[in-house]
């Protein structure tokens, strides 16, 4: 039975006030679950304690003089990525049973912390469009059959409609077109000086 099938099983003519009401059902039983199943867990902790470590290790190599520049590059990254892990939940394409927080849809650990961080450590590091391009592809496929194989394994991470090889050349992407609209906005700002 499709989507719209079942929905309109719940009734013939849904309403707005139909809507609120399943989102407040399915916010209530997210915290329950989240109560009962996830919090103190192994994979919570996993989670809160890697979110830590990742936070921690930025601010003790992140080169202070660039703070600005590396902070807007990072905030650039997990904006798109949270953004997208959204439409992909809605959607329906993945979901994630353990997170911190429960109320937060996408698992606000991963996309707006692991995934920048690592991204501003490349971003960083890297001077030339050949070594960024190279070190965002490793980065990538570290991503996609690394990462997501192991939040899946540990029960982060659930896939539904989406396959690992979907991710690698948009976690690429979403490096590039940052990099490059990080160095326009500088550009523009010099030009502006």
């Amino acid at each position: 039975m499709g989507y719209l099938t079942r929905f309109y099983a719940l009734s013939i003519n849904p309403s707005w006030d139909e809507l609120i009401t399943l989102r407040q059902k399915i916010r209530d039983i997210l915290i329950d679950y989240w109560i009962t199943e996830t919090v103190f867990s192994f994979n919570w902790w996993f989670l809160l304690s890697s979110t830590i470590a990742f936070i921690i290790i930025w601010l003790i190599i992140l080169d202070k003089k660039r703070m600005i520049e590396i902070a807007f590059f990072g905030l650039l990254v997990g904006s798109i990525t949270f953004n997208l892990d959204t439409i992909g939940i809605t959607l329906v394409l993945w979901s994630y049973p353990d997170r911190v927080i429960p109320i937060i849809p996408p698992i606000i650990e991963i996309h707006k912390v692991h995934i920048p961080i690592i991204y501003m450590i490349i971003y960083q590091y890297t001077k030339t469009w050949k070594s960024y391009l190279y070190s965002v592809t490793i980065a990538s496929f570290v991503f996609s059959f690394v990462f997501e194989p192991l939040t899946v394994w540990l029960g982060i991470y659930e896939i539904y409609h989406w396959k690992y090889i979907y991710s690698f050349p948009i976690y690429i992407l979403i490096g590039l077109i940052i990099r490059w609209i990080v160095i326009k906005t500088k550009h523009i700002e010099r030009n502006c000086v």
